[in-house]
């Protein structure tokens, strides 16, 4: 089950579970049970370094996010370009042909490039990608663990 994401987002419940936890040691004898008690010199900084230290990786998380958000932007607006580049370049080839004036010459890279890329093939080259560098860091670790046990 996947927590709702104001839980795993944001440090603010372990913030509110300390004050709860300092308050109920305050108010210990009050209370008609026994609440465990917040030593400010043993646990304060043990408390302060575990709220930093969660902060900082939903900090990291939400970076990488963004940055894999903006990476799927670039590559969207990179093929959208190359494929109106390639709409462009078979305009030009068109008009070359259709002038009088212009002499009408066989141009092979024209060819090529006025031929817009297939989504299918980047899509499955993106895929191998990913498949051989998840299989490197695989082998990776799995080095890194043998050496670390011997």
């Amino acid at each position: 089950m996947k927590c709702p994401p104001c839980f795993a987002r944001s440090p603010h419940w372990q913030f509110v579970g300390f004050i709860i936890w300092i308050v109920g040691s305050l108010f210990n004898p009050f209370l008609p049970f026994e609440f465990p008690a917040f030593h400010w010199a043993e646990q304060g900084l043990d408390a302060a370094a575990l709220l930093i230290s969660t902060g900082v990786l939903v900090e990291q998380n939400r970076e990488e996010n963004f940055a894999e958000q903006r990476t799927q932007l670039m590559l969207q607006l990179n093929l959208l370009s190359e494929q109106k580049i390639a709409k462009i370049i078979a305009i030009l080839e068109e008009l070359r042909a259709d002038l009088p004036n212009v002499r009408d010459r066989y141009d092979p890279e024209a060819i090529v490039m006025q031929e817009a890329a297939d989504l299918i093939a980047v899509l499955n080259a993106l895929q191998e990608t990913l498949q051989r560098e998840l299989a490197t860091n695989e082998i990776d670790k799995r080095s890194t663990e043998a050496d670390s046990a011997s």
